[in-house]
């Protein structure tokens, strides 16, 4: 599932996170320092530097735990990491998949959040690869993609003006993507039946199901 979440941040929230991005351009180091050999032959792009990056990947983490579409997609047990990258004209990512352990931990889920609008850059689309075909993401500011790390994916050349975006992996509660889904949907059900004021026998029964799939399939 690749799920697009809009408006995780507001305007006054963006802009303070990119007052901290912009608050000192040397910050920024080669960002093949921070992935594997085999994605690092094809990785051409920048980073903050570990340390510089804490006080905003903090505020990130922050802010999609206390999102609830976020939380109901992802069901997160931890940010496994959390990087802020940065292309200028020229730089691309070519297509690799993300490790499966960092730092000796699980990765599940990877996301995308954009802090620039599209109308900012050309280029730098991040393509996630699949059996149906491709799938071209450029989203607003402010929004941001989610999607399981098993994907082959690609950040494509950009030709003009800067793309800046906060890069993260998480290890999920529920490992299988197929499980994910079901209880993202079910908690969906669940939202619009309490917005219809179902009759309470119902929402007990759906609690009931939604609560003992988490139970049976969670790896705590």
């Amino acid at each position: 599932m690749i799920l697009y979440v809009h408006d995780v941040m507001d305007k006054a929230h963006l802009q303070a996170v990119m007052d901290k991005v912009q608050a000192d351009p040397q910050a920024f180091e080669d960002g093949r320092k921070t992935t594997g050999w085999h994605a690092k032959t094809v990785k051409d792009n920048e980073q903050i530097k570990s340390g510089a990056a804490d006080a905003i990947t903090a505020m990130i983490a922050k802010t999609l735990l206390a999102h609830p579409v976020f939380k109901a997609a992802a069901i997160p047990k931890s940010f496994v990491k959390i990087l802020v990258s940065r292309y200028r004209p020229g730089m691309s990512y070519g297509t690799h998949v993300d490790d499966a352990l960092m730092g000796g931990v699980r990765t599940d889920l990877s996301f995308t959040l954009f802090l620039k609008e599209p109308s900012d850059y050309d280029g730098g689309a991040l393509i996630i690869e699949g059996n149906e075909g491709d799938t071209e993401v450029k989203l607003p500011a402010g929004s941001l993609v989610l999607y399981p790390t098993t994907s082959l994916h690609r950040v494509d050349p950009v030709t003009r003006g800067e793309r800046l975006a906060i890069v993260g992996w998480i290890r999920s509660y529920v490992r299988s993507h197929e499980d994910r889904e079901m209880l993202f949907d079910l908690e969906n059900t669940i939202a619009a039946l309490r917005e219809a004021k179902a009759d309470r026998a119902i929402m007990d029964r759906l609690f009931k199901v939604r609560t003992n799939l988490i139970r049976k399939w969670a790896d705590d």
